[in-house]
């Protein structure tokens, strides 16, 4: 994984970086397999620029894309932008969720071209501008993005998905003490649910380590729109999401600002990648739970549904 971190890292370390070039790189690493899988890029313009929208849908021998009946994991890389020029020059540390992303993309179409196909589809969205605003957040400052969360969600949370796993750095707060990754409770539809137990079991197998789980409140999984104070946008997806989403951070023990340059670490970007991984083998072929899906329901039925925290309020 480390591998495609670096050759993603240095296709969007660039002011020309591109959705284009990026579908271009993808699909020179799928040879042979590259019409088995959907490559796309949108450019979406909003009131500050413009970003590239790349979708990768990577067939499973048991997915719904192709008849089956395996679910379909997805990734999304969430981040305001992989660069804030012409104001900093270089990569800033709030791409490493589009890195991460796109670097799972990579390693997937690189196991399918030499044999190793997953269970179940993996659709990975995120985006690429490496020209992106920043904005002022406590304690350290945020990038923004040309276009607004709606338009994100709706380019990147894509009905196939059953299950949604988003990446992104989480260093810009003092909640999350821990240099590596982190994961969050599950949410879904309005509702903080429990630490998935086997999302910590691969969470122990892949980083070797006891589980990092950073906290939440009510407020982060509400829409960015309604102007109260969120630790990031990691759990944005489920705003528009039915399904159940977990984020996967990028973290560091002290706060770091997503705008920064050079702070990016390769190791923590192939930690989230392939713990992304091991997530998409495992659900697809129905051993991974994102949650108790009949105590799920029996909490809706006993306080009825939550989704007006996925509205932007009254």
């Amino acid at each position: 994984m480390l591998n495609h971190v670096l050759h993603t890292l240095d296709l969007l370390d660039d002011p020309a970086a591109s959705g284009d070039a990026v579908v271009s790189a993808l699909r020179e690493i799928a040879g042979g397999r590259v019409g088995d899988v959907t490559l796309t890029s949108t450019t979406v313009t909003g009131e500050k620029g413009s970003t590239d929208f790349v979708t990768v849908t990577v067939p499973g021998s048991r997915g719904k894309s192709t008849g089956g009946d395996a679910p379909t994991l997805g990734v999304v890389g969430r981040l305001g932008g992989i660069g804030a020029r012409p104001e900093l020059i270089g990569y800033v540390s709030d791409g490493d969720g589009a890195t991460a992303a796109l670097s799972l993309a990579a390693k997937l179409l690189d196991m399918l071209r030499r044999g190793d196909q997953l269970p179940g589809d993996v659709v990975v969205g995120t985006h690429v501008c490496p020209t992106a605003p920043t904005r002022p957040h406590d304690p350290v400052p945020f990038m923004d993005s040309p276009v607004d969360m709606d338009a994100m969600n709706t380019n990147e949370v894509l009905p196939e998905m059953d299950a949604i796993v988003s990446i992104d750095t989480t260093k810009g707060n003092r909640v999350i003490n821990h240099r590596g990754i982190a994961i969050s409770p599950t949410v879904r539809q309005g509702y903080i649910l429990p630490v998935s137990p086997d999302l910590v079991a691969v969470y122990e197998t892949v980083c070797g380590i006891a589980a990092q789980v950073f906290p939440l409140s009510t407020q982060d999984i509400t829409p960015y729109s309604n102007g109260l104070y969120h630790i990031n946008s990691i759990l944005q997806p489920a705003v528009a999401a039915d399904v159940p989403v977990v984020g996967v951070a990028l973290t560091t023990e002290t706060a770091v600002a997503g705008s920064a340059t050079g702070a990016s670490h390769e190791t923590d970007i192939a930690l989230a990648a392939g713990y992304a991984l091991e997530v998409a083998k495992r659900f697809g072929a129905g051993s991974l739970a994102f949650h108790d899906t009949e105590e799920y329901a029996r909490l809706v039925e006993l306080y009825g549904p939550a989704t007006h925290l996925q509205t932007a309020g009254r």
